[in-house]
C-alpha cells in the first residue's frame, strides 16, 4: 500500500533524512517514533504529498511522487485521513458541520453526507455531541471529532501525527483504543508518537527515525 524508496528530504535547506526505504502493507498499524526534529511530520507530509522528496520515490497505491500531477493530488488525499495533534477544528462550526465539511470539499452528494457523518460519529462514540461546538468539548472529545473527520471519506490509510500529545494519560489511552478498533476494521494506521508508554502497552510494528535514517526496531520486554 505504501512504499518509500531511497528517499531524501530537506526542510528549510537542511537535510532531515536520507536513504529512507520501507514498505507498509494494507491494514497494518505502524508506529513512527523519534525525537523532535527527526522528521516524523515531514515523513507524513511526503505521504499525502504536501511535500516532495529531493531524491527517491514515495508510492501510495497507484500514485508516485515523481509522476503525480497536481490535479491527481486531491484524489490521493481522499484515500488518506489525517489526525492532527492540535485538532484543527473549525471553531464556528458544530461537530456535525466540522465532519461534514470534509465531505463537502469532495463534492459528496447531500443525501449521503448525513448518513456518513452519523456513521463515523457512532464509531467514535460522539453521536450525542453532534450539535456541540468545539469549545464545548473536552480535549479527548475534540480528538475523537478529528478522528471521525479523518474517517468520513473511508480512507485506506489513517496518518496520526502525535494524536495523544496534548492529552492526559487516561484520555490518551482511550484514543489509542479507538485507533486500534479502527485498525481492526481494516484501515491502515501510521502513527507518529514520542509516547513510548503507549507503544509498549499496545505493541505494533515500529520504525524509528534517528540520525537522518529510519530503522525497524523491536522493544525489549
Amino acid at each position: 500500500m505504501l512504499e518509500f524508496y531511497d528517499v531524501q528530504s530537506s526542510y528549510d535547506g537542511r537535510i532531515v533524512f536520507e536513504n529512507v526505504s520501507f514498505t507498509m502493507g494494507k491494514g497494518e498499524f505502524i508506529y513512527l517514533v523519534g525525537q523532535s526534529g527527526t522528521g516524523k511530520s515531514t515523513l507524513l507530509k511526503l505521504i499525502y504529498m504536501d511535500h516532495f522528496p529531493d531524491r527517491g520515490t514515495v508510492r501510495f497505491h497507484e500514485y508516485t511522487s515523481n509522476s503525480i500531477s497536481k490535479k491527481e493530488i486531491p484524489h490521493l488525499r481522499r484515500k488518506i485521513g489525517v489526525v492532527f495533534q492540535d485538532f484543527k477544528l473549525l471553531p464556528d462550526r458544530s461537530v456535525f458541520e466540522n465532519i461534514a465539511f470534509a465531505l463537502h470539499v469532495t463534492s459528496a452528494k447531500r443525501k449521503d453526507i448525513h448518513t456518513k457523518v452519523m456513521k463515523v460519529l457512532s464509531e467514535v462514540g460522539l453521536t450525542h455531541k453532534r450539535n456541540s461546538m468545539p469549545h464545548e468539548l473536552s480535549g479527548g472529545e475534540q480528538q475523537r471529532v478529528v478522528v471521525a473527520r479523518a474517517l468520513v471519506n473511508d480512507p485506506y490509510l489513517l496518518l496520526a501525527d502525535e494524536p495523544t500529545g496534548n492529552l492526559d494519560p487516561e484520555v490518551a489511552d482511550d484514543i489509542m483504543k479507538l485507533l486500534l478498533r479502527i485498525n481492526a476494521m481494516g484501515t491502515g494506521i501510521l502513527m507518529a508518537t514520542h509516547d513510548y508508554n503507549l507503544v509498549k502497552k499496545y505493541p505494533q510494528r515500529i520504525f524509528q527515525l534517528k540520525e537522518k535514517a529510519i530503522q525497524e526496531v523491536v522493544l525489549k520486554a
